[in-house]
C-alpha cells in the first residue's frame, strides 16, 4: 500500500481537513483540571452575568472567524447559559473528567430560538447546528485506515495539533429525524445523532438523556477509550447566518 505524503495531500485537502480538525475540536490544550473535579456543570447555580465557571474555555474551531458568544442569562427562576452565533462557531469546552464506567448516561437541557436557514449536516458547505453536545475521545491511532492516519497527520500539519480519535455529537438538526447519525462530510471519525430539531421543538425547552457508552459504541463499532474533552457548540459559520440557543444543566448519571 503506498503512502500519501502530507506536502502532497496538503493543498488539495487542507481546506476540508482544516474544518474537520475544527468539528472535531483540538483539544489537547485543555489539560487544566483536577482529576476529583464533579463533571458536568450546573447553570442554574451560577449567578447571571457572572464569568464563565472555571476550567471551561471559548475555543475556536477556525483561526481567524469570529467566536460564538456563550453568557450567564437568567430565564424564569433560573440561569442558563445563552448562545450567539453570528457568521461564528466556537465551543465552550473542558478536559475529560468522566468516568464512563460510572456515569455512562448523560442529561441535559437545551433550547433553540430556530432552525438555522439552509443548514444541513450532510453539507459541508452548510454543516452548522444552533445546539450541540460534544464529546471528543481517545483512542488507538494505528486501528484507523490510511486515510484517517493521513487526514489526522495533514490536520496535525496544519494546526499543531492531534485530532482526536473520535468525535461523538449530540445535535439539533433539520435535516434527519431523531436517532438518525449523520457523519461529519469531511472525516467519518466525527459522527452526529441528531436528537432536536423536529417541527414544534423550535424555541421550547427539551430534556434529554443519552447513554454515551451505547451511543458511541452504535456509531463507531466499538467500546469507547476515554473522553479527552466535552461541552457545547453553536455554530453558522457556514452558512453565514446568526442563531440563538440556551443551555440548561448537564448531569452525568449511572446508566442505563
Amino acid at each position: 500500500m503506498h503512502s500519501i505524503s502530507i506536502a502532497r495531500t496538503g493543498n488539495r485537502a487542507a481546506r476540508p481537513i482544516r474544518i474537520a480538525a475544527c468539528a472535531a475540536l483540538l483539544l489537547s490544550p485543555l489539560a487544566l483540571i483536577a482529576q476529583d473535579e464533579k463533571p458536568g456543570i450546573a447553570f442554574s447555580a451560577i449567578e447571571p452575568g457572572g464569568p464563565l465557571p472555571a476550567g471551561w474555555k471559548n475555543l475556536p474551531v477556525v483561526r481567524g472567524k469570529p467566536i460564538t458568544q456563550y453568557t450567564l442569562v437568567q430565564e424564569g427562576n433560573t440561569t442558563v447559559l445563552q448562545a450567539d452565533a453570528n457568521r461564528s462557531a466556537s465551543a465552550l469546552m473542558h478536559a475529560g473528567n468522566i468516568d464512563l464506567t460510572q456515569t455512562p448516561v448523560v442529561a441535559w437541557r437545551w433550547k433553540a430560538d430556530k432552525p438555522i436557514e439552509g443548514a444541513d449536516n450532510r453539507v459541508a458547505a452548510k454543516e452548522d447546528a444552533p445546539a450541540r453536545l460534544v464529546f471528543t475521545f481517545d483512542g488507538d491511532t494505528s486501528k484507523l485506515s490510511i486515510f484517517d492516519r493521513t487526514s489526522m497527520a495533514v490536520a496535525k500539519h496544519l494546526g499543531g495539533q492531534d485530532l482526536p480519535y473520535a468525535t461523538l455529537m449530540y445535535i439539533w438538526s433539520t435535516t434527519a429525524t431523531p436517532g438518525s447519525v449523520i457523519a461529519n462530510p469531511h472525516t467519518k471519525r466525527v459522527q452526529m445523532i441528531v436528537v432536536s430539531g423536529q417541527p414544534g421543538d423550535a424555541a421550547q425547552w427539551q430534556t434529554l438523556r443519552r447513554n454515551i457508552v451505547q451511543d458511541y459504541k452504535k456509531v463507531f463499532h466499538e467500546p469507547p477509550g476515554r473522553i479527552s474533552g466535552y461541552g457545547l457548540l453553536t455554530d453558522t459559520d457556514n452558512t453565514g447566518t446568526a442563531t440563538r440557543a440556551w443551555y440548561g444543566d448537564i448531569q452525568f448519571l449511572p446508566g442505563p
